[in-house]
Order: C-alpha cells, then sequence, then structure tokens
C-alpha cells in the first residue's frame, strides 16, 4: 500500500443548493449524524493515516478558521485561502499546490458521508494506486448504492479499472464518490484560476490515466437539505 499522508478537503463552496442551512454557516460546518460534514471528511483522513490536510476556505470564512482552530488531533490542519475569488476545485487545488508538496495527494469533497465496514475506503484507495499507471484514482459508488446522488451516473468502468466517461449515454453504472488519489504532476502548466477538476479528468480518460475502485460502503451526497435530513435518518437507523 502506498503511504499518502498528504490530504485536502475541498471546502470553499457557496453551498447554494443547502439553503436556509447555509444562510448562517459554510456548507462544510452543516452537521450530519451529530458532526459538521468537515469533521467527517478528516476524521476519515486521519482513519487512512493521513497526518497533514489543506482545507480551502471561502464563504464565512471566519467561521471556517474557528472551527478548524478549536479542532484537536489528527491531522495536522493548513489553510488555503480563497476568500479573495472563489477558484473551483480545479483552481483551488492549483493555489494549493505550494501547500500540498510534490507527492500524490488524497482528496476528498466535504458532501460526501458514509460508514467504513472493515478496510477503511480511503486505505483501500491507497492499496489501489499505482502511480507508475494512474495519475488520478476516483473512489466510485455503485449506483444502486447511492443517497442524494440525482444523476444518471459518470463512468463505466473497465476490468484493468480505466474509466470511459457516460458522455452522450443515457446513463452509467458508478458514480464519483466525492475522493480521490492525484498526482500533483497532473497541474503542470497549470495557472491559478477558477476551473474544475473535470476537464483534467476527462483529458486523462482519453491518455488511459484515469483509474475508478469501486467503494464497499454505502456512498451518501449531502448537497441539499433533503439529501441532509434523508442521510441524518439513515445513520439514526443503522442502515449502512
Amino acid at each position: 500500500m502506498t503511504a499518502i499522508t498528504t490530504g485536502m478537503a475541498l471546502a470553499a463552496g457557496l453551498g447554494t443548493r443547502m439553503r436556509p442551512l447555509t444562510d448562517d454557516r459554510p456548507k462544510a460546518l452543516v452537521e450530519v449524524g451529530g458532526k459538521a460534514l468537515l469533521d467527517h471528511a478528516l476524521d476519515r483522513f486521519a482513519a487512512a493515516g493521513v497526518s497533514r490536510t489543506v482545507v480551502n476556505i471561502h464563504h464565512l470564512a471566519d467561521r471556517m478558521r474557528a472551527h478548524i482552530e478549536a479542532r484537536s488531533g489528527s491531522p495536522e490542519i493548513v489553510i488555503s485561502d480563497e476568500t479573495d475569488a472563489l477558484l473551483e476545485t480545479g483552481g483551488g487545488m492549483v493555489k494549493a499546490l505550494p501547500l500540498l508538496g510534490e507527492d500524490p495527494v488524497l482528496v476528498s469533497n466535504i458532501d460526501a458521508v458514509w460508514v467504513d465496514r472493515g478496510t477503511p475506503e480511503l486505505s483501500r484507495l491507497m492499496q489501489a494506486w499505482d502511480e507508475a499507471r494512474m495519475d488520478v484514482l476516483l473512489l466510485l459508488a455503485p449506483m444502486e448504492q447511492t443517497l442524494g446522488f440525482d444523476g444518471a451516473g459518470d463512468f463505466f468502468l473497465g476490468d484493468d479499472g480505466r474509466l470511459d466517461w457516460r458522455g452522450d449515454r443515457t446513463s452509467a453504472p458508478y458514480a464519483y464518490a466525492g475522493a480521490h488519489i492525484v498526482h500533483p504532476r497532473v497541474f503542470a502548466g497549470e495557472s491559478v484560476r477558477r476551473f474544475s477538476l473535470t476537464g483534467i479528468w476527462k483529458r486523462l480518460s482519453t491518455e488511459g490515466r484515469l483509474h475508478g475502485l469501486p467503494m464497499k460502503a454505502f456512498w451518501m451526497h449531502v448537497g441539499d437539505p433533503r439529501a441532509r435530513d434523508e442521510a441524518e435518518a439513515r445513520l439514526a437507523a443503522g442502515m449502512m
């Protein structure tokens, strides 16, 4: 297993779909099961052995800083400040590169929630990582094991682990589950600007460098108040 010790939590979004819960707090601080979404992500990092995590902030940044400062234990947290301009996922990663270093990074959205059974999903992701064959390895959720995801699926998974985008096809069997490993070399030549990671993923897919790993846990995409309530109910009932 590749030991990946640096993580990044993508936590700078405005959380507009989560309103009114985000009227007075960042989306990352909305609670599910008595724990802020950000803490779900950070605790998963710690369980997988990540010792240092970069968190980008933008919306209601003072509240984010206060929450991070009050947190104790692993991982160590470094802030990437995007208060001047929201950069989306790709731009946020590029801005944070000086803080992330040159080794592979474990990245997580903050609206992905699951309960690990057995080996943590992020540890399984590390076990599957192969730097020689991959530039990005996405954690995937089988469509029948999802909550709060209203899409038609994102990817087809080949026998060799390579991913193919759904494109114009009506559906695909896997959704991106909000966590991945990326080698910083994929950002070579990129400037700090507002853009999404999906453009890079599409390029890597054509090059055979985008891979995926299906998760075993039930995945909950907590993107709006209804999904938050459904996730809370499922957690309370132990339906994981």
